[in-house]
């Protein structure tokens, strides 16, 4: 991925964030309980930290040029597609068992914070 991709996609995630932030704050806990609202927070909130991920890995390819950061990029969106979406999707349905994916999304969390430290640890 080129570094305009990588911000782009930080860009969308992070307008997905605030929207999807501002519709619990002010629709969402109007149709769920407390503790599906606090589930979908959970959700935006882990979806927010690694937008703010992505897009630092942007801003760092200017300063670590060779090195290939995709496979973090990767693992983020997918730890936010699995984490976050299991999380919203739960809220939306209350089927607690969609909770069984979310570690999955955890589980590309740290892996995407592996393998951005194991590439600027490599960089030259």
């Amino acid at each position: 991925m080129t570094q305009k991709q990588i911000l782009l996609i930080a860009c969308i995630l992070g307008a997905l964030s605030v929207a999807l932030g501002a519709f619990a704050a002010h629709g969402l806990k109007k149709m769920v309980d407390a503790y599906y609202l606090d589930i979908f927070e959970k959700g935006v909130k882990y979806q927010f930290y690694h937008t703010f991920a992505i897009l630092a890995i942007g801003v760092l390819m200017n300063q670590f040029a060779s090195v290939n950061f995709n496979l973090p990029v990767y693992l983020f969106v997918a730890g936010i597609f699995f984490f976050s979406g299991s999380l919203y999707l739960m809220t939306f349905t209350q089927i607690t068992k969609l909770g069984a994916i979310t570690p999955i999304g955890g589980l590309c969390f740290i892996a995407g914070w592996l393998t951005l430290a194991w590439s600027v640890y490599q960089s030259k």
